[in-house]
């Protein structure tokens, strides 16, 4: 009977300890969104984890070469290993992708 009881008091603590490296869950935290389907959108998220998102578009007209949507946005996240947060605000626009961050390269 002692084995027994030794026996599942062993299997309750296994199971209640989490495993080294596996990752902890996530979960959504809030995700603000407004898109019709009409040219312009705006949405983002926030995960538990640190992670948000936040993005936001419209339609421009451009003249002679057609429409095309101009982005603003930006990111953050935490590095897992050295729990620093970092952040890249960026602009899509007819000239490319414009990402600012204080730990990119300055070009």
């Amino acid at each position: 009977m002692k084995t027994i009881i030794t026996f599942a008091a062993f299997v309750a603590i296994a199971v209640a300890v989490p495993l080294k490296g596996y990752p902890e869950t996530v979960v959504v935290k809030e995700t603000p969104s407004d898109n019709i389907g009409l040219g312009s959108y705006n949405y983002g998220y926030q995960l538990s984890d640190g992670q948000v998102k936040q993005e936001s578009a419209e339609l421009v007209d451009g003249g002679s070469d057609g429409q095309f949507l101009k982005v603003h946005g930006s990111f953050s996240f935490v590095d897992p290993n050295t729990n620093v947060p970092y952040t890249v605000n960026y602009v899509a626009d007819e000239n490319g992708f414009h990402p600012q961050g204080e730990h990119l390269p300055h070009v």
